[in-house]
């Protein structure tokens, strides 16, 4: 067991764990982001902008997270010279964050324009009727109830999102977890259950609390009809 803690701090295990939670956090703030906006775009009366956030959503949530990660450095940063960091290591880990946070703003969209259907008809039509116009009632009376109905959905894009972390290591992010557990593998093979079950137990333990907290919030929030 010594010997195995030993390979655990050598290749620094704790630390992979926290790039991976660095990852999730920016990318779950951009995709939130860029989420709210084309929640508003799919609601919006002007169809141009309705036809925009639904192209969007369809080509991105049909589209391999993979695929994404590799396209930001073979096509953005390896042949359209995209540098987000001077810092060599940085750059990867930004340009990582960017294909998440792109992948799963179209899942966060979803779950926002969800929330939006628990929104009483009523509150727009009493918005209309007191001469809001579409930004300002989306902002104060639509997007704060839509929100707190889209707990459990977001809750759920946050989870795909936290495990999705592991898809960097095809954007040449080498210290986040799959990279490190796949070189802990190939040079201690003897210890490759309880190198698998390092992780699996560490993802278990990321997960879970943002499971009960989403579940908790969303009976805590929801909007009462």
């Amino acid at each position: 067991m010594g010997e195995y803690l030993d390979l655990v701090r050598e290749y620094n295990v704790l630390g992979a764990f926290w790039v991976n939670i660095q990852l999730a956090f920016w990318s779950a703030l951009l995709a939130l982001v860029l989420g709210s906006v084309l929640a508003l775009f799919r609601i919006s009366p002007i169809p141009t902008l309705r036809w925009a956030g639904t192209a969007y959503v369809t080509v991105f949530r049909n589209m391999p997270l993979t695929i994404i990660m590799v396209f930001m450095v073979l096509g953005a940063w390896g042949q359209l010279s995209v540098t987000l960091s001077s810092d060599f290591d940085m750059n990867f880990f930004r340009l990582a964050v960017l294909a998440l946070a792109v992948y799963h703003a179209a899942f966060v969209c979803e779950a926002i324009r969800s929330g939006v259907n628990t929104v009483p008809l009523g509150q727009a039509e009493a918005a209309r009727a007191i001469g809001l116009p579409f930004l300002a009632s989306a902002r104060l009376i639509i997007l704060p109830q839509a929100f707190r109905g889209a707990v459990a959905p977001l809750g759920n894009v946050l989870i795909a999102l936290i495990k999705n972390t592991t898809v960097a290591a095809a954007a040449s992010v080498a210290t986040e977890t799959s990279s490190v557990m796949r070189t802990m593998i190939e040079f201690n093979s003897s210890w490759i259950i309880a190198i698998f079950f390092t992780f699996a137990v560490g993802y278990v333990i990321l997960v879970t609390p943002v499971g009960l907290a989403s579940t908790f919030l969303s009976q805590r929030l929801a909007v009462r009809r």
